[in-house]
């Protein structure tokens, strides 16, 4: 590998790494439009293993909306990051695989049942598997899918 080579793929690095951190930003500050402009025109997000949906971003970013009003602070750690680039089309680099952890701490808004202030009243954790493209707009989410592995509820 040339110097230039490996420098790509450390910039390549950086800019996956900053998308999957703006994914948990925006899941967690709710700001939907940030959201849905991380995906693809195409993206999917598979959210069924935690109870919820799948299907096109914006209609998961709809549904998201709507069942996170229920927690009035969410904070996904997203940590263990596999990266992996693949080819398309003959060109190194222009897809990625991220495999990684989360841990995902909420608290009820206040009204819910069990909601109290401090702690977190749910957290669950489990792993995301991201498919990503490149585009001219950069670096994209292609598909996510959830898989979550356990959680803990009040009661």
């Amino acid at each position: 590998m040339t110097q230039r080579v490996e420098l790509a793929a450390v910039l390549d690095r950086l800019a996956v790494d900053g998308l999957i951190t703006d994914y948990a930003v925006a899941v967690d500050d709710g700001d939907w439009t940030a959201y849905r402009e991380l995906f693809t025109s195409d993206g999917r997000a598979d959210y069924r293993s935690a109870g919820g949906i799948e299907g096109e971003a914006g209609n998961v970013a709809s549904w998201l909306a709507e069942s996170m009003r229920v927690f009035a602070m969410r904070q996904h750690l997203i940590v263990n990051r596999r990266v992996s680039f693949g080819v398309l089309e003959q060109d190194t680099g222009d897809t990625a695989r991220v495999q990684a952890d989360y841990v995902n701490p909420m608290r009820l808004a206040a009204g819910q049942e069990d909601a109290e202030a401090g702690a977190p009243d749910f957290v669950c954790g489990g792993r995301y598997s991201f498919g990503l493209l490149r585009t001219d707009d950069g670096w994209r989410v292609r598909d996510v899918v959830v898989r979550e592995k356990w959680r803990r509820m009040p009661g």
